[in-house]
């Protein structure tokens, strides 16, 4: 394998959708969702209203690559091996003490291994590596703190506080709430898209023709619903959207999409946003579908090509849905979405100032408006002062420090081609661009473009 990577030399170009073709509004769509979830548990589950109220500095905790041990109560952060880096319950911080008292003087988490080798979900933990759910990890922690108030017993918290969270999920993201308008994100989004959702710039737009164009296969795998994708995609992309792609899969429920073999589910087609209830017995030709599995897309992609295996790029946000799976079942080439490389220091091309307006809100808006400002709130891809950076931390032990890599940070050497903070850093470069890949003789930043993290270039000093 060649340590560089160019785009021309793929027959099939595929896209995630929701923070990879689509970038939000970090800040308020984070708002949005710790709001949805936070409502349903006050409103359906009796719990206490101050949920509901935040301040700009709470965000601080809201960092992506948590796993929450359900057996302890806790979230921790790890090292590449496993190890418990840091540790809070609920959001209070466990001293080294504390942390070698919950995981041993090795400090080692006991389901590491099941999580590192399948990045499945589990009755014992929970991996929040998607800003969908990442408002999740503050909002349970602030309910344990409040549950620890009235001294619950730690069992019952654990048990049962994390059914509550699972509900609050599904009563705002299951496939008929858009239709329904029920549940408070997906009635927020259609009231005012512009609000959560920006538009790609032309250059991303004149990157899509161009390989469109220049005859490879787009396509675009999204675990959205239809009716949600059309929405997100006439936004970003225009009414035209569906030119863009030959192949267009909804409802893919990923991963299980790549990993459900032999017991895939079939795909189905669509008519007004609903599934057609008889699964089709293999892909036959291009087309805008649901659900469906790796193996029949594979078969697919074959005959368009008229390849026995046609090379394919996918790029993703998610290590759990979209880089692991694509990359180990697929075998596909993969490129990873990394926001919190901006948070560190690396451009991000075409941004949007800072400073933006944001769009006005009606007066049904303002009507019971969440409890905290923009202003002053720290974006969840910034480094945090609870939590540290994304990539790099310090193991602290016995008076030494020592500086490890993050298991988020290992995964994407792993799994990942090369990552990006943004689709639009590469938009503006050749097809032929060469890229570093990630190579395993190769310094562990060079698969990083335009430039790795601040805290990599740092430990590669060092």
């Amino acid at each position: 394998m060649s340590e560089y990577f160019s785009l021309s030399e793929c027959d099939v170009i595929g896209f995630d959708l929701d923070h990879t073709l689509c970038r939000y509004n970090l800040k308020e769509t984070s708002r949005l969702i710790y709001e949805s979830f936070a409502r349903y548990l006050v409103e359906h589950k009796g719990y206490d209203k101050d949920l509901l109220h935040l301040t700009p500095a709470t965000w601080d905790f809201c960092f992506k690559g948590l796993v929450v041990d359900l057996e302890e109560g806790n979230l921790v952060k790890l090292a590449e091996d496993g190890t418990v880096l840091r540790a809070t319950h609920g959001t209070k911080n466990l001293s080294i003490d504390d942390i070698i008292k919950h995981y041993g003087p090795k400090r080692e988490w006991n389901h590491f291994n099941s999580l590192n080798t399948s990045y499945t979900r589990s009755a014992k933990y929970y991996f929040y590596d998607n800003y969908f759910d990442l408002p999740g990890a503050l909002l349970c922690a602030r309910a344990v703190d409040m549950l620890n108030k009235v001294k619950i017993n730690q069992s019952e918290i654990t048990s049962d506080f994390w059914k509550d969270i699972v509900a609050a999920i599904d009563h705002n993201y299951n496939t008929s709430a858009f239709r329904e308008d029920t549940g408070t994100y997906f009635p927020s989004v259609k009231r005012c898209p512009g609000r959560y959702l920006q538009p790609c710039s032309d250059a991303v737009k004149r990157w899509l023709r161009s390989m469109k164009n220049s005859g490879k296969i787009l396509l675009l795998i999204t675990s959205s619903h239809s009716d949600y994708c059309r929405l997100v995609c006439e936004h970003i992309l225009g009414s035209d959207f569906e030119e863009l792609f030959d192949i267009i899969i909804t409802n893919a429920l990923k991963p299980g999409f790549f990993s459900l073999v032999p017991q895939q589910r079939p795909f189905r087609t669509l008519v007004d946003d609903v599934e057609e209830s008889e699964g089709l017995p293999s892909l036959e030709k291009p087309g805008w579908y649901s659900q469906g599995n790796w193996p029949h897309l594979h078969e697919l992609l074959k005959n368009m090509t008229n390849k026995t295996e046609p090379k394919v790029v996918y790029f993703g946000d998610s290590m759990r849905s979209d880089m692991f799976p694509a990359c180990s079942f697929g075998k596909w080439e993969t490129v990873m979405i990394v926001e919190e490389m901006e948070g560190e220091g690396v451009p991000r091309a075409n941004a949007t100032p800072s400073n933006s307006p944001t769009p006005s809100e009606s007066p049904a808006e303002k009507k019971g408006k969440f409890e905290v400002r923009v202003k002053g709130m720290k974006s969840p891809s910034a480094v945090s002062n609870q939590w540290g950076s994304y990539f790099v931390d310090v193991q602290k032990n016995e008076g030494e420090e020592t500086r490890r890599l993050t298991w988020c940070c290992h995964s994407i050497h792993t799994y990942s081609t090369m990552a990006i903070p943004s689709i639009e850093a590469i938009a503006d470069l050749p097809l032929d661009f060469k890229f570093q890949r990630f190579f395993s003789d190769k310094p562990i930043t060079s698969g990083y473009y335009p430039r790795p993290p601040d805290s990599l270039l740092k430990w590669e000093e060092n």
